[in-house]
């Protein structure tokens, strides 16, 4: 089993140290690690943020776990190497179109989010994001008009065949939870949505038993901080579903919580190739001084070994142990404890 572990920028070598150790007590027979270069640091080092030996890493091996990427300090930078292109090439190179991104609520911490307690502890819901379409691939260019303002233009397409994978991704999520699959459009408006919706409609026939939905993303949004308990497995497009995601990180209560898995449709000796990542971003404040959250990271670390490398006995252990050590309050500063990013590491050791 090959893992190649990106641990970037800022708070990312932190937390991705932690998630290292729980892999470490583990003890997996043939387990290989490689880490390489992404980002900033990369750019750095290398002159680009996703180095072509990074890539190469990353395609030969079952999985890769990334920190995050991210530094402000390259904002100048032309498009192309900046440290957020890292993570649009990795998606691209390795074709992987479906993000997994679960919701849910925490015992004992309901009060950190920005619902009510009791709405916030309904939360259990799972997020489907098409990752490698839409308006972020689209062309891009700027114009100018008859009056020679400058006019920015992103192209927003999807094909039926781009819909179709995604669905089945989300389906197939649903039948093993609640059957019930909410798609969220704009197809008031959008032909993208239109052809979103009729695609969806399409795929929902090879899944008798799992009930569909539709709903426009503004209410979708609604909906989330509403009554969230009516969301089970939830699937949109690459924009919309950037912005629901991270909205439901706030509904839970922290974006240091929220776990993610980036899947394609290459097929490993264990499972689904993958690239797995806490949603949060390098947090260059606080890199350095022990503060960063490395629940999400562990819990990344989870569903790689879950969804790419069939070891699901492993991934229950470290996600018991990680809601073991909230539920204790062994918490850092964003949830308001005191704990250190290790001593954060130290009692999902403990507990696992």
């Amino acid at each position: 089993m090959k893992i190649a572990i990106f641990p970037g920028d800022g708070i990312g070598p932190e937390v991705v140290e932690q998630a290292r150790r729980v892999l470490a007590a583990l003890s997996l027979p043939g387990l290989k690690l490689f880490e390489g270069d992404v980002g900033a640091c990369a750019y750095r080092r290398h002159g680009h943020p996703l180095p072509a030996e990074t890539l190469q890493m990353a395609k030969a091996a079952d999985a890769v776990l990334l920190g995050a990427v991210g530094d402000p300090e390259c904002d100048g930078l032309v498009r192309e190497l900046r440290p957020e292109q890292a993570i649009l090439g990795l998606r691209k190179e390795l074709e992987l179109f479906a993000n997994l991104r679960p919701a849910k609520s925490f015992p004992n911490l309901e009060h950190l989010s920005a619902l009510k307690p009791d709405i916030a502890r309904s939360i259990d819901c799972l997020i489907v994001r098409e990752l490698t379409g839409d308006v972020y691939f689209g062309e891009k260019g700027r114009d100018r008009n008859a009056s020679g303002d400058v006019v920015g233009w992103d192209r927003m397409a999807y094909d039926a065949s781009e819909v179709r994978r995604i669905a089945h991704i989300a389906f197939d999520a649903a039948r093993g939870r609640k059957r019930r699959v909410l798609s969220v459009d704009k197809a008031n408006v959008l032909e993208t949505s239109r052809v979103w919706r009729e695609t969806m409609i399409e795929v929902a026939e090879d899944y008798p038993k799992v009930t569909l939905a539709h709903m426009y993303v503004d209410n979708a949004a609604m909906q989330l901080v509403r009554d969230p308990a009516a969301i089970d497995v939830l699937v949109t497009g690459n924009l919309f579903g950037d912005i629901l995601s991270d909205q439901a990180s706030a509904c839970v209560g922290s974006i240091g919580l929220m776990a993610s898995a980036s899947l394609g449709a290459r097929k490993t000796e264990f499972g689904t190739f993958g690239l797995y990542e806490p949603i949060h971003g390098s947090a260059p404040d606080i890199a350095g001084q022990g503060l960063a959250n490395p629940s999400a990271t562990i819990l990344s670390l989870a569903m790689l070994l879950r969804h790419s490398l069939g070891l699901e006995s492993e991934a229950s252990r470290i996600e018991a142990a990680v809601e073991e050590t909230l539920n204790a309050g062994v918490l850092t500063r964003d949830l308001g404890g005191e704990a250190s990013t290790r001593e954060v590491g130290d009692a999902v050791l403990a507990r696992l």
